[in-house]
């Protein structure tokens, strides 16, 4: 089998991953569905109604992930899961509903949107934490990135489906369709061969497991580093769902079938960024940097583009790059942490990566209207370049590091530690007695 589908020989991952898939399609599509019922039914246009609305579902994220983290370490996760997915199916027929009989309001969808966080905000770090139960750990990596890569599969196709389906039948038929896909992950959850699952270790039930997953990440420089990185750009620069619909409406005037295909354009870039993640066996710190730094280049070329087409051009190495540093940085966590603490710091991550989006979105909603739908492009790709800066920098002074630019060789930029600098001097003095022997056995023959 290939490396960059090694995860696949597992049944319980094909399983999930089919469910996932079909799941995953109906996500995106209520996404467009709900940003533009918001946008263009609800409101005139309104960036503030938008912010407001993704802030409300990605709220519960930074208020109850912590928490979830100590449930999904102490709760079996499979039968966790069937409940979550279920909760999320049944919030998104009701929207549904609301939308068909025309009844719905906007404090209806500001509800429900926090209703779905809520629901959300559990089965995010469930989820993550169950990969490792399906996998042996020498595929984990892999499994991160092949997760990515359906959620992004999905993204080519449900961004476009769903704009065609609100040109067609409306928005209301699409919120039920969402409905409907929850029933694949269910499906797959229910089909796995338990005797094949490797659970984790269930934490006990005891006081303190909260602080104790805190204290953990607190004693750990390289995941606090990890967590302000995707904090901060994920709080400014990851607001795709609200950004493209700006730049389609208000920047280039388009309706909701070109709003639908720039997320299918940008999916080309992130399924993409999200395969050669599959196939790396253990990313590295300076490739969450290194892609932090092309997202903020890429994001600031996206952002001064002049037409609608050369800005759907810019999303793709937009989503190479966002996919990356996601990817890169998920699978870092997942391999470094302990097992038995797994949940909690998955949930501390994800509470710092989506939890941000309350505080950015209405803020980046804000700019739009102020400034222009190009601004909120452009501050996240601003953002961005400050937080990689910033990061090369603590690490160049933390670890007493070298940065070296080699155009001959691979990889281009090298890192030097201590150690690799000792070794390094060691074998010039090495070469050095090698030469002077060499030339006092040429000085003797003569």
């Amino acid at each position: 089998m290939s490396p960059t589908f090694r995860a696949m020989r597992a049944f319980n991952y094909r399983v999930w991953m089919a469910g996932a898939v079909v799941s995953n399609v109906g996500t995106w599509m209520q996404r467009v569905a709900q940003d533009w019922l918001v946008l263009t039914i609800l409101t005139d246009h309104s960036p503030v109604a938008l912010g407001v609305t993704t802030g409300l579902q990605f709220a519960p994220m930074l208020l109850l992930a912590p928490l979830a983290g100590v449930v999904a370490d102490r709760l079996p996760k499979r039968p966790l899961l069937v409940g979550t997915q279920a909760a999320m199916g049944f919030i998104a027929a009701l929207l549904g509903v609301l939308v068909i009989t025309d009844a719905v309001q906007l404090w209806h969808v500001y509800a429900l949107a926090f209703a779905l966080g809520v629901s959300a905000a559990l089965d995010g770090p469930t989820r993550q934490a169950f990969v490792s139960e399906m996998v042996p750990l020498e595929d984990l990596s892999n499994a991160v990135g092949l997760n990515s890569a359906s959620f992004n599969f999905a993204r080519l196709i449900g961004p476009g489906l769903a704009g065609l389906a609100i040109a067609w039948i409306g928005t209301g038929p699409v919120f039920l369709m969402n409905a409907t896909s929850f029933l694949a992950v269910i499906g797959s959850l229910l089909m796995m061969r338990r005797g094949e699952l490797m659970p984790s270790p269930r934490t006990a039930r005891e006081k303190g497991q909260l602080r104790a997953g805190i204290s953990y990440v607190r004693g750990r420089p390289d995941i606090v580093l990890l967590l302000v990185i995707v904090g901060l750009i994920g709080t400014f620069g990851f607001n795709f769902q609200m950004t493209t619909a700006l730049m389609a409406t208000e920047a280039f005037g388009k309706g909701p079938s070109e709003y639908g295909l720039l997320g299918s354009i940008m999916a080309i870039g992130s399924l993409t960024g999200a395969l050669l993640a599959a196939r790396r066996e253990r990313p590295r710190l300076r490739l969450v940097i290194g892609s932090a730094l092309a997202f903020a280049v890429f994001a600031i070329i996206a952002c001064l583009m002049p037409t609608y087409t050369l800005f759907a051009i810019a999303l793709v190495p937009v989503g190479v790059s966002a996919l990356t540093l996601m990817t890169a940085a998920n699978a870092t966590v997942q391999l470094s942490v302990a097992p038995e603490m797994r949940g909690r710091v998955l949930a501390l991550y994800m509470a710092v990566f989506l939890g941000g989006t309350p505080i950015g979105a209405p803020i980046i909603g804000w700019i739009g209207e102020v400034l222009g739908a190009r601004w909120t492009i452009g501050v996240g790709g601003i953002v961005a370049l400050l937080t990689a800066a910033g990061s090369l920098v603590y690490l160049i002074r933390s670890r007493d590091l070298t940065l070296r630019y080699r155009l001959r060789s691979s990889p281009h930029l090298q890192v030097w530690t201590p150690a690799d600098r000792h070794e390094e001097r060691q074998r010039a003095k090495l070469r050095d007695a090698i030469a002077a022997h060499q030339a006092a056995d040429t000085k003797s023959a003569a």
